[in-house]
């Protein structure tokens, strides 16, 4: 069984930074890519940043420039350091994984949540 746990979510005033983590743990074959989701109150839920093993970077327009998404591949953790952090950033922020399981099959898997909250 494949586990995503978050960390790092909190609440922060307008213009400051947090540091999100997502560790992917149990067994598996390998990783193709990472990403991070947000979903705000009313809203649906939509993608803040991807990392593909070996791919390009890709970022919602909304946070470019502000976030960064980065892996540690011997670790199986991705990261999102979001800076310059505005009230509409506020949501819960979900940890994305798309893998190949020990069956070689596929699979995308979500991790709970971490609530991010700003201030102004």
């Amino acid at each position: 069984q494949v586990e995503l746990v978050e960390s790092g979510g909190g609440l922060v005033q307008a213009g400051g930074s947090l540091r999100l983590s997502c560790v992917a743990s149990g067994n598996f074959f390998s990783i193709l890519a990472m990403a991070w989701y947000r979903q705000a109150p009313g809203k649906q839920r939509e993608l803040v940043a991807h990392i593909p093993t070996g791919g390009i970077l890709k970022y919602a327009d909304s946070v470019k420039g502000r976030f960064t998404i980065s892996r540690d591949k011997a670790k199986n953790t991705v990261f999102l350091q979001m800076n310059s952090l505005k009230p509409e950033d506020t949501a819960v922020y979900y940890c994305n994984t798309e893998i190949v399981n020990v069956n070689r099959g596929y699979a995308v898997l979500w991790g709970q949540g971490t609530q991010v909250t700003v201030s102004s």
